[in-house]
């Protein structure tokens, strides 16, 4: 079958690098040349337990072979499952239902529409406010660009959903002026921000957003889209910051590379959204359901999550250890880290992609984040030998003039 040109048939929405993917295996992706390329990037932290993952594509095939999809009109087994085992994971931060759609911005709507339903429910309208933080990312459709406080994603889109403000990140003084109890729904907020370069919120921070949301009976939710799942070690993010949350979000690995989001409340909340509310076509359906109970029952394994902290040390202590001049800072926590290098990300991006000179070696696959940060989010089922495998590929494309 002949393929079609993709500049020509997709709408102009990314940068591609030039590469044709046709099959992957484990932490390894390979294109139509044969070319292998180590993965560091996970499809943006999607593919949590790599390519090609034994379990998930046995569970796939005989679901696959059973049923696929019923719409919410109805019950199915493995939907049911999948929901039970996602609040039991979720239940130290406090969480009791779950609602299911397909993505992190559908997750991120649901969320903003269970703050304004409790809150129109309790106090009649007019207290509908959101508030985020001025560097956050949480979606592009237009409700959740409009929480997102990153003003180059808002060019050209406007108007936005009203009813949405920005706070600068770590400034208790501008959150406490800003959750207003009598306009505010809701607080927003990533534990780690990924698209703006893995960027961490103080603990204390949040423990203090944790207690003014508290006080106002304004719910304090968590997008954990892309930190969460085990990627920094523990199944949320937040749960390094002692506290409880109102709503917590999920999408990206929860299935392992099949599209799901989900929306999850606690004890406050849980009942805000009621028949009519909400809905979602294909969210949930039994495909992602069988999946995503495999990626649960592997990432709430302690002694899984433990590793992820070990192989994440170990590739940020490396990294450090080079003392390399086009490294700025390293941070990061789990297999979720940022690298500030001197130059742009981009051309590091085809650098690594392109390999050794000659071509003739594998690839690498990172990602950037923002101008000047390289993102690594690599598989957790990465080997130490496949982790130094590809810092030495990295280091190789650091030592290489830009351009070159």
């Amino acid at each position: 079958m002949m393929l079609l040109s993709m500049p020509g048939v997709f709408m102009n929405t990314y940068h591609r690098l030039p590469v044709t993917f046709v099959r992957g295996e484990g932490v390894w992706l390979y294109d139509r040349a044969g070319k292998k390329y180590l993965d560091f990037s996970s499809g943006i932290a999607v593919n949590c337990l790599g390519h090609n993952y034994p379990p998930l594509v046995k569970a796939l095939s005989d679901q696959a072979a059973r049923l696929i999809h019923v719409c919410n009109y109805y019950q199915n087994d493995v939907s049911a499952a999948f929901a039970e085992k996602l609040v039991r994971a979720c239940a130290g931060a406090g969480m009791r239902k779950v609602f299911f759609g397909n993505s992190g911005a559908e997750a991120n709507e649901g969320a903003i529409k269970i703050a304004r339903k409790y809150s129109f429910k309790k106090y009649g309208p007019g207290r509908h406010t959101i508030v985020s933080l001025r560097d956050s990312f949480h979606g592009r459709t237009i409700t959740a660009l409009s929480a997102t406080g990153q003003e180059k994603f808002h060019r050209d889109f406007g108007p936005f959903t009203p009813g949405f403000t920005f706070v600068p990140r770590g400034d208790p003084e501008a959150l406490d002026r800003a959750l207003d109890q009598k306009t505010t729904a809701g607080f927003l907020v990533e534990a780690i921000q990924g698209e703006s370069g893995i960027l961490f919120q103080d603990p204390g921070y949040i423990r203090t957003a944790a207690k003014l949301c508290a006080d106002r009976d304004i719910l304090l939710m968590f997008d954990e889209i892309q930190c969460g799942l085990g990627r920094t070690g523990t199944f949320l993010a937040m749960e390094s910051c002692g506290v409880k949350a109102d709503v917590v979000t999920l999408a990206k690995g929860l299935a392992g590379g099949i599209p799901v989001g989900a929306v999850l409340a606690g004890e406050k909340a849980a009942e805000a959204l009621q028949t009519g509310d909400h809905g979602s076509t294909f969210g949930g359906n039994a495909l992602a359901a069988a999946a995503g109970i495999v990626v649960l029952d592997t990432v709430t394994d302690p002694a899984f999550l433990g590793e992820i902290v070990r192989k994440g040390g170990r590739l940020m202590d490396a990294v450090r250890a080079w003392n390399h001049p086009g490294v700025q800072e390293v941070r990061g926590r789990g297999l979720m880290a940022g690298i500030d290098i001197n130059g742009e990300s981009w051309p590091m991006l085809e650098s690594c992609l392109a390999g050794p000179r000659g071509g003739a070696g594998p690839g690498l696959l990172i990602l950037s984040a923002g101008l000047k940060t390289l993102r690594i989010l690599p598989p957790y089922i990465i080997s130490d030998e496949e982790i130094d495998q590809g810092l030495s590929l990295l280091r190789a494309a650091l030592d290489r003039p830009q351009g070159s």
